[in-house]
């Protein structure tokens, strides 16, 4: 076994730059090891690093954002496992049970079509094909604001996400979409077409790799995410969803296509999911939906 008196420190930088990650989910453990893990743990022998003190330290912890407590907590336990794995000691002291998991903190409620009409007539001309993509293809912001023109092949009804953006420290950073499941081809609804076709002759430059949503002053640029939400927030208020997210279009797309019977298979490849588990949400979505259907045919006979 290497020296376990080796400091929590230079084995968690060192670990940090060993990882074949993404730009933004660097940045993120960037910011938890500075924050969280480092002035606790930094100086500390891994060896002296005990479940005990592990488990007094993860109590210590905001309970107010319990997203960001697990996410801190799974960094903490895989670096640890790499130093088991290294032999640097003989077993993780991360032991906290149900410590790496948390309770979905936003319960998204999907924008119904007629939310979806007034977003349409309230958000600048621009800014509307992005919002029926992201609605009813299920696309991540990231992947619909890199979108260019050689992505959609409206002859044949297709898009294709092979790419995305993300703001890392302020810049915008293109590379593969989130996940392997991410990079794929799905079909546009045909009522999208003809809009998305004068989208193309209105707001997009020639070009194969012109971009379909770029900064108004900057068309080489992807649109900041800033830029839209200034607008999105007046148009939601105006909706009665001052909860809905740009995000929550994603899930609303999901929804809908859940609807029309789309099985856990489809929505996985639709949506862009490596599991299943996010899919089943999804359908239970749907199923509650179909519910209330249900209830309202009784209420139709009578009952």
């Amino acid at each position: 076994m290497r020296r376990a008196t080796e400091a929590f420190g230079p084995y968690a930088e060192a670990w940090l730059g060993q990882r074949d990650i993404k730009p933004r989910t660097r940045a993120l453990y960037r910011r938890q090891l500075d924050r969280f893990l480092l002035p606790a743990f930094g100086d500390m022998s891994l060896r002296d690093i005990t479940p005990a003190v592990v488990r007094v330290w993860h109590s210590e912890l905001d309970p107010k954002t319990p997203t960001q407590r697990a996410h801190v907590y799974g960094l903490l336990r895989a670096i640890m496992s790499t130093a088991v794995a290294d032999e640097v000691i003989l077993a993780n002291p991360c032991r906290v049970r149900g410590a790496g998991t948390s309770k979905r903190a936003h319960s998204v409620e999907p924008a119904s079509l007629d939310e979806l009409k007034v977003l349409m007539a309230e958000l600048p001309a621009r800014y509307g094909a992005l919002v029926l993509l992201s609605a009813w293809c299920g696309l991540r912001f990231g992947e619909v604001a890199e979108l260019r023109r050689r992505d959609l092949d409206l002859c044949a009804g297709l898009v294709r996400i092979e790419r995305a953006v993300v703001r890392v420290t302020g810049e915008a950073s293109v590379g593969d979409p989130k996940s392997e499941a991410g990079r794929r081809t799905v079909a546009i609804p045909p009522h999208l077409i003809p809009i998305s076709e004068v989208h193309l002759e209105e707001f997009v430059l020639p070009g194969r790799d012109a971009l379909l949503f770029p900064a108004v002053k900057s068309p080489m640029t992807q649109v900041h995410p800033n830029t839209v939400y200034c607008h999105w927030y007046r148009a939601r208020a105006v909706a009665g969803r001052p909860d809905l997210r740009i995000h929550d279009l994603r899930h609303t797309g999901a929804v809908l296509a859940a609807q029309t019977g789309a099985t856990l298979a489809e929505l996985m490849a639709r949506i862009g999911h490596s599991t299943p588990q996010a899919a089943l949400r999804y359908q239970h979505a749907a199923r509650g939906r179909d519910a209330e259907i249900a209830a309202k045919l009784s209420e139709l006979a009578g009952y």
